[in-house]
């Protein structure tokens, strides 16, 4: 059968190639679910089987924005403990968070993909690691708010063996045992992992992190991840209270100490990555682990300033994350495209040259695809990569004046979305989503919100 095409004309085009390809005025043709062709001008005469033309006169066209790494079920609990440092603000919410259910769940991560889908956002991830006991089918239910989004996406199945009883932040009700975790996060991976080139599904094996796992855990994780041929996840060097707990338990620091278990490698990325010093960025570059950057929550949180200019020169894949909405109750990602370039340009030792306004789009286009492991699918705009790309409309009042479109969207507001598509598909129309109602996720999300909210306070 002849492929379906869709024609885009007319618009800017900056491909995020490895050359940084741009078009002042260029085109773009979908074959199916693939990229056939992008370059500059019309598109060529005579195509076959068109069956939609988009003029894009007045918009920058880019690869679809990736989010590298998120809570979806925080969506739920936005705007609580807004003055607390990490630890702190763990502690205040662990009691909430362990009493979600799959209803909640499903809500909360059906609020969460909407926002970012109808920002950019064509792949999303998700770090759930709270799996209460008698809660539901928590992972099904987030992979399928994602399906029916429609959007391209990684489930990071996460774990926590190690409550405050055995030294740990959670409370003992919130954690499963290493076996119990370990054994669900393999049916997970046997359930839904799709290792095909155009996936929709993924999933990874992701302990929360150093403060909330045993050693064995985080050990038995790497050596189930590699078993079964999927990548690694977990949080890594957030804060200065992290650093001094891994000294304290284990003897060294967090990077030391996730080598120790298996966990540095090309299959590996981690979340934040804020205090990493000269030898921690040198074993990530040396072993191509990747890096999460989470600028607003890092700043929601105190926890400082990630070296990302220092990263991405000795190598280190970096994407960026929204992190969980607990922590940046905007929920979107295509903000963190301007506070990843703001925030860093405040480290002292780089200043206004720590990041420029393609570094950003390439964090969070190329850079999220290369951490989630699918660079040779997704994250640039190139012939015979997936279809997922981004119409930004350029050309209205809070862009008209900035003549770079890519300046434009990355130090000017949040550009309006005109149109996403995932594999082929659209799945926004000028700001809307066009597979689910946003108003029905709005109610649902609030009840589900005010009944955890009474579960919480009762007990």
């Amino acid at each position: 059968m002849a492929a379906s095409r869709i024609v885009i004309e007319n618009c800017a085009i900056a491909t995020v190639d490895a050359d940084d390809t741009e078009y002042a005025s260029g085109h773009l043709v979908v074959a199916d679910n693939r990229i056939e062709s992008v370059g500059a001008g019309r598109a060529p005469e005579n195509l076959q089987n068109v069956i939609r033309r988009i003029d894009g006169t007045g918009h920058l066209l880019t690869p679809g924005l990736i989010n590298t790494h998120h809570h979806f079920y925080q969506w739920i609990t936005r705007g609580l403990a807004t003055d607390h440092n990490l630890f702190n603000w763990l502690v205040a919410l662990y009691p909430t968070w362990a009493r979600i259910d799959e209803p909640m769940v499903r809500a909360a991560a059906q609020g969460s993909l909407a926002m970012m889908a109808r920002g950019g956002v064509t792949t999303a991830m998700d770090h759930h690691y709270v799996y209460p006991k008698g809660s539901g089918d928590l992972s099904g239910a987030i992979i399928g708010a994602a399906r029916d989004m429609g959007v391209r996406f990684t489930l990071a199945r996460g774990s926590m063996d190690s409550s405050e009883k055995d030294g740990g932040l959670p409370p003992d009700f919130a954690v499963e045992t290493l076996e119990g975790a370990l054994a669900a996060t393999e049916e997970t991976v046997g359930k839904h992992h799709d290792a095909s080139f155009d996936a929709m599904t993924q999933i990874a094996v992701a302990p929360c992190s150093p403060f909330s796992v045993t050693t064995e855990l985080l050990r038995e994780g790497a050596e189930l991840a590699r078993r079964l041929g999927v990548r690694l996840h977990t949080h890594g060097s957030e804060t200065v209270e992290e650093e001094k707990f891994c000294h304290e338990l284990f003897g060294m620091g967090p990077t030391d100490y996730f080598e120790s278990t298996g966990f540095l490698g090309e299959d590996v990325w981690m979340a934040h990555c804020v205090h990493m010093n000269d030898s921690d960025i040198e074993a990530f570059a040396r072993t191509k682990t990747g890096v999460a950057h989470c600028p607003s929550s890092n700043a929601r949180l105190a926890a400082g300033i990630a070296r990302v200019p220092d990263m991405l020169a000795a190598g280190v894949p970096v994407g960026l994350g929204v992190d969980g909405t607990a922590s940046n109750e905007s929920g979107e990602l295509h903000t963190e495209l301007r506070n990843a370039l703001l925030i860093n340009r405040l480290n002292t030792q780089h200043r206004e040259a720590a990041l420029n306004a393609r570094q950003a789009l390439r964090l969070g286009t190329h850079g999220g695809a290369q951490v989630l492991g699918r660079a040779a699918q997704i994250g640039s705009l190139e012939a015979g990569k997936l279809a997922d790309f981004v119409l930004w409309k350029v050309d209205g009042l809070g862009h008209s004046t900035i003549a770079d479109p890519v300046t434009a969207i990355v130090f000017g507001a949040a550009a309006p979305v005109t149109a996403s598509f995932v594999n082929g598909k659209q799945i926004v129309e000028n700001n809307r989503l066009l597979t689910v109602d946003e108003e029905s996720i709005a109610r649902d999300a609030r009840a589900e919100a005010q009944r955890l909210a009474r579960i919480t306070a009762q007990a």
